[in-house]
């Protein structure tokens, strides 16, 4: 599922190609995706102005002033940047058409979302539970440490909550422990004040390091212009399972939390 930085680096693709454009047409090829679509959305966007393009957690907000346009890629999903006249394929589910450039949502999985918001300041119900932003000011060691004291849970499925911190996925979260010497074994509220303030720092510095090589491409995701993110080929321990870790030399050890794979050094991450 596209992330925090593949979200991230779909918006900064998209913007300068089409915020400040006008929207020409809108094309829908499905009545639905992972809810119904609104009825007459299509009739609605052609001639409205758009004025940027916002991220709250994985969702992108399409700012047209009168309301936003909300997208979701879901599990498979991925923008593009076309020329007009291209034909879709068969899971191109909807266009937003520009009088140089076509945005083409395409979704495998059908896992996505598009709705619309109504209005200045309005919020989405899928919006309302989300929890800080990951790369923001406010998203400190201080307030990890006082997020984690009453989370008996291993610290590793605490980061990937979107109720408490957005964005952050299987692979950030690993990548991202490790970063700070911590084993995502260990219980979220035994993590002491000065390891919280290093994990913040890492769960930062991987994200960042992330967007700047254009996110993670492990199955579906593309970048705007088509090319593939590389985040995945930097990991440390990620996916690596059984070889050497870079530092230490140890085998990077792998289990099962909460569904989804974990991976980490038991030398360098206590």
């Amino acid at each position: 599922m596209p992330e925090l930085p593949e979200v991230e680096v779909s918006r900064r693709g998209l913007e300068p190609f089409i915020a400040g454009r006008t929207v020409t047409a809108a094309v829908l090829r499905t009545p639905r995706l992972r809810n119904d679509i609104p009825e007459g959305l299509t009739a609605l966007l052609p001639g409205l102005h758009l004025q940027a393009i916002h991220r709250r957690g994985k969702y992108l907000l399409f700012d047209f002033g009168c309301g936003q346009l909300l997208l979701h890629l879901g599990m498979s999903g991925s923008l593009r940047l076309v020329p007009p006249g291209t034909p879709p394929q068969k899971h191109d589910h909807f266009d937003l058409c520009f009088p140089d450039t076509v945005m083409r949502f395409r979704d495998p999985r059908r896992f996505g979302v598009l709705d619309w918001l109504e209005g200045l300041g309005q919020q989405h119900p899928l919006l309302n539970a989300l929890g800080i932003e990951p790369l923001t000011d406010d998203f400190s060691g201080d307030w990890l440490y006082q997020a984690t004291r009453a989370r008996r849970a291993p610290i590793k499925p605490v980061l990937m909550d979107a109720h408490l911190i957005v964005g952050i996925g299987n692979i950030y979260a690993s990548e991202s422990l490790f970063l700070a010497g911590i084993s995502p074994l260990r219980a979220a509220c035994r993590i002491g004040r000065e390891r919280c303030e290093r994990l913040a720092g890492a769960v930062k510095e991987t994200l960042a390091a992330s967007i700047a090589a254009g996110g993670s491409s492990v199955r579906d995701y593309v970048h705007s212009d088509g090319g593939a993110g590389c985040f995945q080929l930097q990991c440390a321990v990620y996916d690596r399972a059984g070889t050497s870790c870079t530092h230490c030399g140890t085998p990077i050890r792998s289990t099962r939390q909460a569904g989804r794979s974990t991976y980490w050094c038991p030398c360098c991450q206590t």
